[in-house]
Order: C-alpha cells, then structure tokens, then sequence
C-alpha cells in the first residue's frame, strides 16, 4: 500500500511541474484498451453461460424439449415469450456481448505487432471457431439472421439466409482448423483448453461434423465434409470435450445453481413428456437427472404446460445444483451421436452405426454417474438397442435424452429427428414451436430487413432450413 501511495504522489509532482495535464484525464482503473485474451475469455462465458441457463428471461429451451415444465409461472412452457423479451434477449446476448467481444478481440489481435506470428494465427483460429459456433446456434433458433452485416457500423444490417451462412460457417471453420495448432498463447485466458490448440483443432473438425449433419438432409455436400471433418480429427473420448468450468462463487457459479439454488425459488420440475420416455425405457439415468421419485425409482412428471406441484413431483437433480458443475459447449457423447448418424447414412467415417450409438449412451450414462454395466444392461432392451430400420428414432430418442441441461441441442435434435413426439402444452393448446420469432426491437429498429427475413415468414411454426422432414 505504501508503494502505491508513493507512486501517486511522485504522479502528482511531475503532473503539477508540467504544462500538459491531459494525462490526469485518463482513468489508469478503466482501461481503453481490454487485452485480447480478456475480451475471448469474456466471451466464452458468456456463450456457456447462455446455451447452459434457464432463467425463463434468456433460455427456454429446456422447457421447449420438454424436459422440464413449470410450476406455477407457465408463459414459457406455453410458448408465451414475447412478453419477457426473450428473442429480443437472445439478440443482445449473442450479438451486443458475445459476436461483440469476438470481433473486438480479432481487431485487437490483428493489431497487436508484439505477438508471435504463431500465436497469431491461432488466437485468430480461435475468435473464427468461437464465431462460427455462436452463429450456428442464432441459426438453429432464428433461422435468418443478420450475418455479413452484423457487426459493425451499420446498425440495421440485413438478414441473410439460413441456409448460405451455414454454408459459409463450414468454410471458415474448415479454415481455421488448418492453421491450429501448438501453444496459443492464450494461457489462461482460453478458458476452454488452457492454451492448448490441438485440442481447439479436434473442436474445430468435430464442430464441422455437427454442421454436416445438421445439413444432411438437404445438402448433398454435407457428406463430403463430414468425411473430411473425421479425417481430420474429432473428439475421440471424454477428455476432448469443450467445456468451461465454473467456481463455488458468485459470479463465476454455473447458471443453473443462480437459478435453481441462489435464485430460492422452486420454479421447475420434470415435464410427462420427459417423464413417461424415461420411466418407459427403465433409464439409469432418472436418479441423477431428477429427485424425488417415486417408490418404484421412476420420474413423477407433470402434465406439461400446467401449473403443478413442485413438491408432488420430481425436481431438477442434486448434480445440477452444484456451483462448480462444468458445462458443455460440445462433448464426446454429442460426437458419437453424429458419428452413429452418418454411419447409418452410410458415409465413410469410420466404425458402424451401432458401434458409435453404443459408445454414444454409453458415453451419456458414465457422466452421469453410471457404469458401462448399466449401459450394456440399458443396450440390451428392445426398445433401446440398436435397429438400422429406425435409426431416425433411435438416435433421435436418445440424443434428445443424453442433451439433458443441453435445452438448445435437445430442442434441435428433436426437431432434425422428429422424435420422440412432443405434447400439446395443456393451456396454449400447441405443440413446441420449431423456431423462435424475432424480437419486438428488431421490428422497432430495424423494420425493413426483419420484415424481409424468410420472406416475410415469422412463424414460430415454420421451419429452419434444415428441418426438412
């Protein structure tokens, strides 16, 4: 303390022996500039931090695949999300603080000339795999969304289509997975992989994965990057997932401790939906995924839709009120899934379907706290082993169950798979949406271009384009 008011004085001497004093006008505290590093950090929070929320304010997708339901505030299991703003949220959340920091950190990069070239290339590599995977999910949401235009002066920047930014996502990425590689130099401000930059290749090559197979049915290029993303290198275990860890300590707690245990509300509990697909399959995962249930060790869930107990019926699991729980952006369990998809198309990628369905539920019930016992027990039931004439059903029913407190992926999974079936929501009288409309601003602020988007479709029933069937 003494070095410091030292060091202040001595600044105070030198300023009142000078004519120029404009440096008293700058704020040492606030910086004008944030170092790279700090701004990608940022905003790998703030991605994790959304995709794993369920303040019904920001993310209602895990009510929208139905895992979950509400117990007493129902607009959002019933789709009423105008009201909150949620789109609107959505929009600045991505938008306003993740692309954001992204692009400033590129900037920052780009001018940084005391950086090793290698570092470089790397971090650069970063900010595009961390772009890409933010747009992919504005896409899986939205549909059309501002894109080419999006950051930066114009702030009423044209929507462009769906289909092309996916397409233009799978060559950046592909891009970037060229040049990673070695220490980025990131330390610990790569929050995901603490400098490492093969293993932000093998997210890179698996991320490109999951936009070919988002896109199979309705790209025929789809296959020949997926071979190339495998060839390439994805996850092959566990230990290559992309996931950020959180602290015991506000504000670094994970976002489902803020709101099912900081927030002391009682808001959410198992959906029939959920329920009645769990219990029916005699699935190991229930005593981990929910409390509370009933003498037979099965899932008490409420009709979806409906203002109903939080005491009479199961509750989010004790695993998710952990602070420190770590969340995923993509896991290995996710990359077995894909895998066992293009195998089933028959695509050159190495193993079969079974083999990598298998490794997938296998993969599910582990991190769950189970064991490869119950997952061969679980593999064995007619209704869960492996059957090439309905794969559609099989890794769509079974994704949709292992994305658990993944809302916005079992949402998407249920939507490409159309399986299982979703209920009617019991006070709205419609089934989940299978896109969000935009928000009020965008209307507000940005009229001509929103009204343009899809061609002047907002339905939350029309679809994203790669949601064929």
């Amino acid at each position: 303390m003494k070095k410091i008011f030292t060091a202040a004085a001595a600044a105070l001497v030198i300023a009142s022996c000078t004519s120029d004093l404009s440096s008293l006008n700058v704020n040492s505290k606030a910086p004008e500039q944030v170092p790279a590093g700090a701004l990608i950090a940022n905003s790998t929070v703030s991605l994790t931090d959304y995709l794993t929320s369920v303040n019904v304010n920001l993310n209602n997708f895990i009510l929208w695949s139905q895992h979950w339901t509400q117990t007493t505030y129902t607009d959002e299991s019933n789709f009423l999300y105008n009201g909150r703003d949620v789109n609107g949220n959505t929009f600045d959340a991505m938008y306003a603080t993740v692309l954001r920091d992204l692009s400033d950190a590129r900037k920052f990069i780009e001018a940084d000339d005391k950086l090793l070239a290698s570092s470089k290339v790397n971090q650069l590599a970063i900010v595009e795999v961390m772009e890409v995977y933010t747009y992919h999910v504005l896409v899986d949401i939205f549909g059309d969304v501002p894109y080419s235009e999006a950051i930066g002066d114009d702030v009423t920047p044209k929507y462009d289509n769906d289909a092309e930014i996916y397409t233009d996502l799978v060559s950046r990425l592909l891009a970037a997975h060229s040049v990673l590689g070695g220490d980025n130099g990131l330390g610990s401000y790569d929050l995901i992989y603490g400098g490492d930059s093969d293993s932000w290749k093998k997210f890179a090559a698996s991320l490109a994965l999951k936009l070919a197979i988002r896109a199979a049915d309705v790209n025929p290029s789809a296959q020949s990057v997926a071979s190339a993303a495998v060839a390439a290198g994805v996850f092959t275990s566990s230990s290559d997932n992309a996931m950020l860890s959180y602290t015991s300590s506000p504000p670094n707690t994970n976002p489902l401790w803020d709101d099912l245990v900081q927030s002391g509300r009682a808001d959410f509990c198992a959906a029939n939906t959920f329920a009645d697909v769990l219990n029916g399959l005699n699935d190991p995962r229930r005593g981990s995924y929910f409390r509370n249930l009933d003498s037979a060790g099965g899932v008490i869930g409420a009709a979806y839709g409906l203002a109903s107990s939080y005491a009479l019926h199961s509750q989010p699991g004790d695993a998710l009120e952990d602070a420190t729980r770590a969340a995923a952006l993509m896991d290995f369990t996710e990359v077995e899934f894909l895998l066992a998809d293009a195998a089933a198309r028959g695509w050159s990628v190495g193993g079969t379907a079974a083999d990598h369905y298998a490794a997938a539920v296998t993969s599910s019930i582990e991190d769950w706290g189970g064991s490869a016992t119950d997952a061969a027990a679980y593999l064995a039931q007619t209704d869960v082993a492996w059957d090439a004439t309905m794969w559609k059903e099989r890794i769509g029913v079974q994704k949709w169950i292992a994305m658990y407190t993944r809302g916005n992926e079992a949402w998407a999974t249920q939507r490409m798979y159309d399986y299982p079936a979703m209920n009617v929501a019991v006070e709205a009288l419609i089934s989940t949406p299978t896109r969000m409309s935009y928000g009020i601003d965008e209307y507000s602020l940005n009229g001509t271009n929103v009204a343009a988007a899809r061609g002047g479709n907002d339905d939350q029933m029309g679809k994203v384009f790669w949601d064929a069937n």
